[in-house]
């Protein structure tokens, strides 16, 4: 065997390797080469091996050449179709009109030149030289002897004779089907006479698996002789190992004895003495925790003392601390299995008995006598209750809170109903059972002063109730105050804690006895007083012992769960109680300010119930038509008494409710319209009754117009003292204004609209709109009854005279002289956005204007025809002057006698220029149709002298003299 060993060649150093990896199969890693038509083919691709650069017999012969290619150059670079060749190969298919140019080169590629690879070359000269250098130290792997080669393609040609199975690693012959595939079992089956054949097969297969194994052991062994100096080696190599590790276990042996030794000299008593300091101060912790549960024993006596007096934030915090040290320092403790739930159960009979508490409380500070000036009823106890509520996440509170003051504002009604009604002796009780029926017995003065008496309680109900509010806010603000601060400070201490752990040093603990530390020993007694700096001492309980005196059991009264005990801060109420705020509050700052938010919103719905109460009263008064009956001086007083409760409340609670609001809104839309429809009434019948003759003007009329010019708009108070007579007209800033009974009455109407809108001004766009109205049915009416004769029939009157009509238009200037006044007024009252609605005033002062144009037409209309009449039967002869002209001026003297005194001099002079004109056209038409001409003729001595007359008679009216006629204009011009 050392023989062969010898006798097999061994390679050297790293050239070695390439019998020991498996190599690469030609025919599977080499493409045969294929031809492809009028292309050149590719090169054939595989492994690195198969295309090196040195020449080789396997792979060179299989390299593609120019002369595999069937197509040659001339065929590809000519075109048949083509007359001519062309220039190039890449005009092959470009056509005969391709013409070749010349590539300008692109502005933004650079050029290049040798100088720019200089620095390349300089950079990759010293790896090219290294690389050449390698080269020749290690020869390419196909400089080995071919017999090697040779000799390696037989073992592994012998090697895949072997099957695939026999070599795989998973290879079991316990599997069924390995087994099967290996050994067939048609190779051992007699049956069937067939045991000759069958047996010549087993021998077969037998022979076969023999000569598997001899291809197995001949490659083994080769490879064994390949590795005999490794092998030799490793052998001679053993002893000395051997040698290494015994003189390494006799220097352990001594090592070991020397440091027993030492341990047993130095440490051993030391060591002693720590143990029993841990020991000490176990039995001290031990002792500690006996009484601390000494103390959690006694905490549901103590809880039920807490109770007793209605401390609930002590019970609910001795509760937390007990649970807090059961979870912590007592956890496991048998005898303490069931306290926890115990303390659970207890928990929550507390947040009903809070619960409980709160409502009795709610119903004690609500309803207790209004007359009480007291505002909050037991601060600290409501602090107490909130804050225990808050601790257990109980904020509903304020549910039970709105609830009951629900209930208090129907309760404040109903008491001051009976209050009121007990003291009415017209009242009989027995007849009348129901309240409300009682309450509807009630005239106005008593109702008002009922409602008066609800809505001073309800004033003083949301006092207490915003007090009380007030309260429960500041307990939610100092708690999300103390939040704030103690996520600040724990943030502060983080900060410290992370720079004290950078500066410890970190020393090595040697492990004794029982796992414990040395450095635990020593740092123990260092590190709690630390502990006791910065967390408080817990109060387990108000009667809980002190601590020990001893100074070794002192850092012991300070439990590992000390860094979540309770710290308390005080703060002060708007009462001025101080309050403790609790660390341990379970609230988040999300939920503290959406629950200080619902307790300003609890004040908001305070103010919406008490006038939802005010406005279901009001309602139940007005079943039967109350309000509506009420008189201008009622409905007003009631509306002032309700908008100063709603400015009451609105600055107590800070925003102003619109229910009650809406009401007033409603009864006085619905007073507008009764207001409205009793002075349209009035107006109408009064129309209907008047005659259209001028009256007197009494003096309480006089003074409410001087008291208009005065700037004041409103009806004035009746001066007493003597009697003063009525005057002829009216008298306005100067003018005198000859006036029917109607308009006076009109006026004072009028300013009782103006006075409305003063005193109510939610209703100053209705009552410009029903004003608005009330004009213009003015102007109609007297339309239909003067200028259409309606009076005839209504009033019975005989004809309507030129004194009506001048009456009349009087009466329209009155009215138009005041709409600027009203404009002024309800201007002043009105939202900018809402001055839209004055438009009706000019529409008013347009209609009357040309009310009054269509009388001074009628007046002109009349003597138009009685020109028409008279002047059309007129004849040129004597005696002058004649009787037409005569009659003539009898009618121009009745007409100035009847709207002299009533018109302005200046509206009755322009009235007759009008009149003259008519007189003219008429007397020019006659003279035309009698052919008389202004030729100084006997005729036209007559035509002159009755004119002359004429003239003379109308310049003799009053206010008439010097009209100019100009009377010239009677004769046509000559031709």
């Amino acid at each position: 065997m050392a023989s062969s060993h010898s006798s097999s060649p061994v390679p050297q150093g790293s050239s070695s390797d390439v019998f020991f990896k498996k190599e690469v199969d030609p025919a599977k890693h080499i493409r045969p080469v294929q031809s492809l038509p009028d292309v050149c083919p590719k090169e054939p691709t595989g492994d690195s091996h198969s295309l090196c650069v040195a020449p080789s017999l396997v792979t060179d012969q299989h390299r593609w050449t120019i002369y595999h290619s069937k197509v040659n150059l001339p065929a590809a670079l000519n075109d048949p179709r083509l007359a001519k060749r062309e220039s190039d190969f890449f005009t092959k298919t470009w056509g005969l009109d391709f013409v070749d140019t010349e590539v300008i080169p692109s502005f933004y590629l650079p050029q290049i030149s040798k100088e720019h690879f200089t620095v390349y070359q300089q950079e990759i000269s010293q790896r090219e030289k290294i690389h050449e250098r390698c080269k020749n130290i290690c020869p390419p792997k196909d400089i080995f002897d071919r017999t090697l080669l040779h000799t390696h393609d037989k073992s592994r040609t012998d090697l895949e004779q072997v099957p695939k199975i026999f070599l795989k690693p998973d290879f079991a012959l316990d599997d069924s089907l390995t087994f099967n595939s290996v050994l067939p079992w048609s190779h051992f089956n007699t049956a069937g006479g067939k045991g000759n054949r069958d047996a010549a097969s087993s021998k077969l297969l037998q022979e076969k698996l023999s000569h598997y194994l001899d291809i197995v052991e001949v490659n083994i062994a080769h490879q064994i002789s390949l590795r005999s100096e490794a092998f030799f080696h490793a052998m001679t190599s053993q002893h000395e190992l051997q040698d290494y590790l015994k003189k390494t276990s006799q220097a352990v042996k001594m090592l070991r004895d020397k440091i027993a030794r030492i341990d047993k000299v130095m440490c051993e008593g030391s060591l002693h003495v720590l143990r029993l300091a841990l020991t000490r101060n176990n039995c001290v912790k031990v002792y500690n925790k006996l009484k601390l549960m000494a103390t959690v024993h006694q905490t549901q006596p103590t809880v039920q003392v807490l109770l007793s007096t209605s401390e609930f934030v002590g019970a609910l915090d001795l509760i937390a601390t007990t649970q807090e040290v059961l979870q912590q320092e007592l956890q496991g403790i048998h005898s303490f299995r069931h306290l926890g739930s115990q303390l659970c159960e207890l928990e929550k009979l507390i947040d009903k008995m809070m619960i409980a508490e709160f409502s009795t409380y709610s119903h004690s500070d609500l309803n207790r006598p209004l007359e009480d000036d007291c505002q909050i009823l037991e601060e600290e106890r409501l602090v107490s209750l909130v804050f225990g509520l808050l601790k257990q996440r109980k904020l509903n509170f304020l549910e039970i809170y709105s609830e009951e003051m629900i209930l208090t504002a129907k309760n404040i009604i109903k008491q001051c109903v009976i209050n009121k009604v007990s003291k009415i002796e017209e009242i009989d009780t027995d007849v009348v059972v129901k309240l409300a029926d009682q309450m509807r017995m009630l005239n106005f003065p008593q109702w008002f002063d009922l409602l008066k008496d609800i809505f001073s309680k309800f004033t003083i109900f949301l006092q207490r109730v915003k007090a009380t509010l007030n309260i429960i806010h500041s307990v939610v603000l100092s708690v999300l105050d103390k939040n704030q601060r103690t996520r600040e400070l724990e943030e502060i201490s983080q900060q410290k804690n992370a720079a004290k752990d950078t500066s410890l040093d970190t020393e090595v603990a040697y492990l004794i006895h029982e796992g414990m530390f040395i450095s635990d020993a020593f740092s123990e007694n260092e590190l709690t007083p630390i502990a006791i700096d910065t967390t408080p001492q817990r109060n387990a309980s108000p009667n809980s012992e002190p601590c020990s005196s001893d100074s070794v059991s002192e850092p012991e009264c300070t439990t590992d769960s000390s860094s979540s005990k309770e710290q308390t801060s005080s703060s002060a109420t708007p009462g001025g109680v101080d309050i403790m705020v609790n660390e341990d509050m379970k609230l988040t700052d999300l939920e503290l300010g959406k629950l200080a938010n619902n307790i300003q919103e609890l004040l908001y719905s305070a103010s919406d119930i008490c006038h939802d109460r005010a406005v279901k009263f009001l309602m139940s008064r007005a079943k039967d038509g109350f309000l509506e009956k009420l008189n201008s001086t009622e409905f007003i007083t009631l509306s002032r008494l309700m908008e100063t409760f709603i400015l009451d409340t609105e600055q107590i609670c800070g925003r102003k409710s619109m229910s009650l609001l809406g009401a007033l809104q409603s009864q006085a839309n619905k007073f507008v319209n009764r207001f409205h429809e009793e002075r349209k009434t009035k107006l109408s019948l009064l129309l209907d009754n008047e005659r259209w003759k001028q009256a007197d003007v009494p003096a309480e009329f006089q003074d409410l117009v001087d008291s208009i010019s005065d700037g004041k708009i409103a009806l004035p108070e009746k001066k007493s003292g003597e009697e003063r007579k009525p005057a002829e007209v009216l008298i306005v800033e100067g003018q005198q204004y000859a006036v029917v009974g109607t308009v006076l009455l009109l006026i004072r109407i009028i300013l009782e609209y103006c006075q409305c809108v003063d005193n109510i001004p939610s209703v100053t766009t209705d009552m410009l709109t029903r004003l608005s109205d009330l004009l213009k049915y003015f102007n109609s009416r007297s339309c239909q009854l003067v200028l259409g004769a309606g009076a005839l029939q209504v009033v019975g009157l005989k004809t309507i005279t030129t004194k009506n009509l001048a009456l009349s238009s009087r009466c329209l200037q009155l009215i138009v002289h005041y709409i600027p006044v009203i404009r002024a007024h309800f201007e002043a009252r009105l939202q900018p956005k809402q001055y839209s609605m004055l438009r009706h005033f000019d529409h008013i002062t347009k209609d009357y204007h040309d009310h009054i144009a269509e009388i001074s037409a009628k007046l002109v209309a009349i003597m138009d025809n009685l020109f028409d009449k008279l002047l059309s039967k007129y004849e040129v002869k004597a005696p002058v002057p004649s009787a037409c002209f005569r009659n003539i001026c009898k009618q121009m003297a009745k007409m100035h006698e009847a709207i002299f005194d009533l018109l302005p001099e200046e509206q009755t002079q322009m009235l007759f220029l009008r009149i003259n004109a008519s007189y003219k056209l008429h007397l020019k038409k006659q003279l035309s149709h009698l052919n008389v001409i202004n030729d100084g003729g006997p005729q036209n001595g007559l035509v002159t002298a009755d004119v002359a007359f004429y003239t003379g008679n109308l310049q003799a009216l009053k206010g008439l003299k010097d009209l100019d006629l100009n009377m010239a204009e009677i004769w046509e011009q000559k031709r």
